[in-house]
């Protein structure tokens, strides 16, 4: 197509996907109490029962400002609309790239949507899990005698950063396959940098998650480093398949094949006999000389 319709097709899709956000939004605007009420849920308030629970180590939960409730109800709703229509703009994301792609490059991608999403819920489900113990931790360095006032605002930039990395997180495993896949790296590399890999992913999930606590660094680094194996494990089994069917798959690209320059014979071929006409300009005998002016 030319640009101009490559341009009015992208703008399609993106109005397309921008609908599905917003009507899923409204829809989570009239149910935005039971999804402030979940989201709440992790966070250890300050009521009697809890009090004694934590040791005074709870927060409550108070919003500053007239504004504020309604400006956290649109946090909520929005966030909730652009997570819940995740398979509609994926798939318009697809839709728009699948025309200008091979055969063996939509099988790739096909893959990666498959199993892309299962992977980032997966993260967001530890993410929830870890979020508890998390703002435990954050609350423990609290003072003594004195209680937090938490916004909810700073609640949810809390448990927004952490369900978008571990959700992330989660994803670098399947890069590694499709790298694999495309030909980037072969499995025995990655396996070569096992040790690298654990030591970088410890200490990406030290950074990335808010607490100083090693429970919730290990839920994070555990698991990536599980489907990290996993991955190499995926890569080594492809490379086996690649070099069956292609025993120079292995080969650097400056490496040259081996090939088979031995001469086989031809099973039917006929043997050639050699013609006795005289070659012109060859050296012609006298008895044969003298056969041909008898013929003459």
């Amino acid at each position: 197509m030319a640009l101009a319709d490559h341009l009015r097709e992208l703008r399609n899709r993106v109005v397309k996907s921008v609908l599905a956000i917003v009507l899923i939004t409204i829809v989570a605007l009239v149910y935005h109490k039971q999804l402030e009420t979940l989201l709440l849920k992790p966070l250890p308030q300050c009521t009697t029962e809890t009090a004694a629970k934590y040791h005074g180590k709870c927060a409550q939960v108070s919003t500053i400002g007239l504004t504020s409730g309604f400006t956290w109800m649109l946090k909520v709703a929005l966030t909730a609309g652009v997570v819940g229509a995740v398979p509609i703009w994926l798939w318009q994301v697809w839709a728009f790239v699948a025309p200008g792609l091979h055969r063996h490059e939509k099988k790739y991608t096909v893959i990666f949507m498959a199993c892309g999403a299962p992977l980032f819920l997966a993260g967001v489900g530890c993410a929830f899990l870890v979020l508890p113990t998390t703002i435990e931790v954050l609350i423990s360095f609290t003072p003594n005698d004195t209680t937090p006032i938490l916004p909810p605002d700073d609640y949810f930039d809390i448990a927004t950063r952490m369900v978008l990395v571990f959700g992330l997180a989660f994803e670098f495993p399947l890069l590694l396959v499709m790298m694999n896949l495309v030909g980037m790296v072969s499995g025995k590399r990655l396996l070569g940098w096992w040790r690298g890999m654990i030591m970088a992913i410890t200490v990406f999930a030290a950074f990335a998650t808010p607490s100083a606590d090693p429970l919730s660094m290990l839920a994070l680094a555990a698991p990536i480093w599980a489907l990290y194996f996993i991955a190499v494990a995926i890569a080594l089994i492809s490379d086996k398949r690649k070099a069956r069917r292609n025993p120079d798959a292995g080969l650097d690209d400056e490496e040259a094949s081996q090939l088979d320059l031995s001469v086989q014979p031809v099973a039917g071929a006929e043997t050639v006999q050699a013609s006795a006409a005289p070659v012109a300009g060859a050296a012609v005998p006298a008895s044969h000389r003298e056969e041909m002016d008898d013929i003459t």
